[in-house]
């Protein structure tokens, strides 16, 4: 009787007014209060509302069943992959979607299907990948900002990876309450390419000098991320230098800036990653730099025989050093000076272009001890 009084009260009815009985059926449904017989009709009707031809009147259906874990879960899933004008609202709210469903609509939705998928109060690890695959930068950024949701490291660097140039999604996934050292240096990486693209697209600086300034800067946030690993785990930046190395950014420039700034955690998680010794064993050789069992080590793990001579200095450099150093990731006027100074002293081929190398690390440290000093005078 309830399903012939709708079809009877909406024939003639507005959009409005066929709105609000579709409301009063749905509720009549839910209630329990139909027959056997009204209840099969009802599903009916409501199967056949997700043809009707306004928008309007599905996304009406939409909310009167968004939150019910007793519809027809064809209904649901049809309203999901309706226009996202209608989907969102169960995208976003339906407890009868399950995970494939979610990332179904996720590859064929836009971006505010998407984002609505995003900002469910619970989203599993398995439709954050999916989202980090398929989704827009938009969705991408609101999954970020959804701190509820399960995001694993691979979906992290997905979507840095495809994405990482905008700013807003960096600044997202940088609020999240925790961030491996691996996906810190993705963002670091993405944040300096963008800036260096910025900077050439307006023709302020050539494009040697910007991706140089850029890749220094990300050299230094490195640095920082090593030292802050050092601090909290055991073993140590490991971690981060294997994701360095398969990234194909763990260079010997690296590994010598780090020294070269009052830090040896980055080159001995280096040569640990490099040779296949257990850091603690590469730990004991770095202290006893100047054995042979050091140049053993070095040699397995294939860093530029040339530069031996050179690491040597800086861990001879760090050894005489008494001062305890902050965590600036800055390079230190001293250290590099004596590096310098023992390059200038050797007798090899490679030398006149390790003492421009390092002349202009010289160079950087003192404008950076002049601007520090500027700032406390400024003060």
């Amino acid at each position: 009787m309830i399903v012939r009084h709708f079809l009877v009260s909406t024939q003639n009815a507005s959009v409005a007014e066929r709105a609000q009985a579709i409301d009063a059926l749905v509720q009549s449904y839910l209630n329990g209060q139909l027959s056997p017989v009204d209840r099969t009709e009802a599903e009916a009707v409501l199967t056949t509302l997700l043809d009707d031809p306004s928008p309007v009147i599905r996304r009406a259906l939409a909310e009167a069943v968004a939150l019910s874990k007793n519809i027809p879960r064809p209904i649901i899933t049809g309203l999901a992959n309706d226009q996202s004008e209608v989907s969102v609202v169960v995208l976003r709210q339906s407890p009868l979607l399950s995970d494939a469903d979610l990332i179904e609509c996720a590859k064929i939705g836009d971006g505010f299907a998407q984002s609505a998928i995003a900002l469910r109060s619970k989203v599993s690890a398995r439709v954050a990948d999916g989202l980090a695959e398929f989704g827009s930068c938009e969705a991408l950024i609101s999954l970020a900002m959804n701190l509820e949701a399960e995001i694993a490291d691979i979906s992290l660097h997905r979507m840095i990876e495809r994405f990482g140039s905008n700013g807003e999604l960096r600044e997202a996934i940088l609020a999240r309450s925790y961030l491996s050292a691996a996906v810190r240096a993705d963002l670091v990486s993405a944040a300096a390419l963008s800036l260096s693209a910025f900077v050439i697209s307006t023709s302020w600086i050539a494009q040697e000098r910007a991706e140089r300034a850029a890749r220094e800067s990300w050299e230094k946030s490195i640095i920082m991320i090593a030292i802050e690993e050092a601090r909290s785990f055991h073993d140590g930046p490991l971690a981060l230098v294997q994701h360095l190395r398969k990234r194909g950014q763990l260079t010997s420039g690296l590994i010598l800036r780090s020294l070269l700034s009052g830090h040896s955690h980055l080159f001995e998680a280096a040569l640990s990653e490099l040779s296949n010794m257990p850091l603690n064993n590469v730990c004991g050789h770095v202290r006893n730099f100047r054995h042979a069992g050091f140049n053993a080590l070095y040699a397995r793990a294939g860093l530029p025989v040339s530069l031996l001579p050179v690491f040597k200095s800086a861990l001879n450099s760090l050894a005489q050093d008494k001062t305890k150093i902050i965590g600036s990731g800055e390079l230190i006027v001293r250290h590099v000076e004596r590096v310098l100074a023992d390059c200038r002293a050797m007798k090899h081929r490679d030398s006149d272009a390790l003492v421009a190398v390092l002349g202009r690390l010289q160079a950087e440290a003192l404008r950076q001890d002049a601007r520090s000093l500027y700032a406390k005078i400024a003060a």
